[in-house]
């Protein structure tokens, strides 16, 4: 181990001075240059917490997540490549759509990325990086497969305990630099009881204003406390450590809130994510970024930004030249999708600032409810027949400028015929430029994989369920 830090060391002293150069001219400021440092990274991720947080201008209590937007970069489109919660993580730790990584379901139920060599720690650690692990992954089903320098016991995964972990380590005031991933299981069901008064309570979009859908948004608030807090100790123990000059924290999550229509959605409801970055260099002017965005293209960008080479098997685009006032989209659409979740439910989708697209593979015309999470609000949809609601169809199409919540369908309008064949086309073709295993039938389960049957109606139907946060934690 000493050999291995010293050589890591000596790497880093040889190559500061050409890797602070570049990274001058990529949007570090020169006094990272001038010290031969590299920026720590800090990376805080939630589980399920969509956009519906205090800076995206919701009236959810959490403070802290508001501070940082407001010493940063708050990205107002940014998308996740997946609704689902390891596929999703797996697009922005590896720059690679799901299937190309193959994370196409959740890794407590038997999923893996083809290639752990390709996670985002392994080019940091080549870079100089000492890599830590506090709290939640979920893109292995052992922590120890993935490369961390560090990993931190997972006894309890929820802020409460992850935070003042994280803290302790940077009060140690580590040699720099570092990568400290961390990782919150709120805002992830099940919700504690809710301290607001539900009465006062608007629950999302997609959900009916009811006393149970009032209620249950009233708990996710009481979990984005929880999260908020434990974001709060984290931020003060870097500041109180003198570090948060030279640190870039980046804060997000996975896909949309854990209610009916959301979360393993492919409407914005599902797709739609948190991103504040704040550091030195492009990310220190407070600023709201309005430009197209998948997450995919957060790991090209902290290549660019930190002057690394771009591994080969990247596929998202780097988005520094719009920190940087050299462009203003980098994308014309970003996609999306869904293989597994709890229950198979193959779909794809692509999304301009003006169109979505959306396909199904599996000839369903009704929702695959192991696919939403056990809530009040789901249960009050289950109540009034959603069983048997019918879905739109194979293929649906939504103007997002006259209609955001992709409600009224237009594959089938005539005037829309033509964009409706130009974005199944673009589909079409990210699918065969990613080699998606979809276009050439159903995806079976991987050897030992366990999936809820489509027809079920609950996740608890999953054969052996176990819970991604491997322990039960005490409240």
């Amino acid at each position: 181990m000493k050999n291995r830090v010293s050589s890591r060391r000596r790497f880093l002293r040889n190559t500061s001075a050409a890797v602070a150069a570049i990274s001058s001219a990529r949007g570090l400021k020169a006094s990272t240059a001038d010290t031969s440092r590299l920026p720590n990274i800090i990376y805080i991720h939630s589980h399920d917490s969509g956009r519906y947080l205090r800076p995206y201008g919701f009236d959810v209590p959490t403070p802290n997540l508001l501070r940082l937007a407001r010493q940063g970069v708050l990205f107002r489109q940014m998308h996740s490549a997946a609704p689902t919660c390891s596929p999703s993580r797996a697009a922005l730790l590896t720059g690679q759509a799901p299937h190309s990584a193959g994370m196409l379901g959740l890794a407590h139920l038997g999923w893996s990325l083809n290639d752990y060599s390709q996670h985002i720690v392994h080019p940091l650690r080549e870079a100089g990086y000492h890599t830590v692990l506090a709290g939640l992954q979920h893109v292995a089903k052992d922590a120890s497969v993935i490369g961390y320098d560090e990993v931190y016991p997972r006894d309890c995964p929820q802020a409460a305990v992850v935070a003042p972990r994280a803290a302790e380590f940077l009060k140690k005031k580590p040699q720099q630099p570092f990568f400290l991933d961390v990782g919150f299981f709120e805002t992830h069901r099940e919700y504690p009881p809710p301290t607001d008064n539900a009465d006062f309570v608007q629950p999302p979009a997609p959900s009916p204003d009811t006393p149970e859908t009032r209620y249950d948004m009233a708990a996710f608030h009481q979990s984005a406390r929880q999260l908020d807090h434990g974001v709060g100790l984290v931020l003060d123990a870097l500041e109180q450590a003198g570090l948060a000059d030279n640190t870039l924290v980046l804060s997000t999550t996975d896909h949309g809130i854990a209610f009916p229509e959301m979360k393993c959605d492919l409407r914005d409801t599902g797709t739609a994510i948190s991103c504040i970055m704040r550091g030195p260099g492009v990310f220190s002017k407070p600023r709201a970024c309005n430009a197209l965005l998948s997450n995919i293209d957060v790991f090209p960008t902290l290549c660019d930004y930190l002057g690394i080479k771009h591994p080969g098997w990247l596929q998202g685009k780097s988005f520094l030249p719009l920190l940087e006032g050299k462009a203003e989209e980098i994308n014309t659409e970003v996609f999306a999708e869904v293989t597994y979740h709890a229950a198979y439910e193959p779909k794809r989708a692509i999304r301009s600032h003006r169109y979505k697209y959306m396909r199904r593979f599996d000839g369903r015309t009704t929702a695959v409810l192991p696919n939403c999470d056990d809530s009040p609000s789901k249960s009050y949809w289950l109540k009034h027949d959603w069983k048997h609601q019918h879905l739109v169809g194979k293929e649906e199409l939504y103007d997002l400028v006259f209609d955001p919540y992709e409600h009224r369908d237009l594959s089938g309008d005539p005037e829309h015929a033509a964009i409706l064949r130009e974005m199944r086309g673009k589909l079409h073709q990210w699918m065969t430029d990613t080699h998606d295993p979809l276009l050439k039938g159903p995806i079976p389960l991987p050897p030992g994989g366990r999936a809820a049957e489509v027809k079920g109606t609950s996740p608890t139907e999953i054969p052996g369920r176990g819970d991604q946060t491997a322990a039960k934690c005490k409240r």
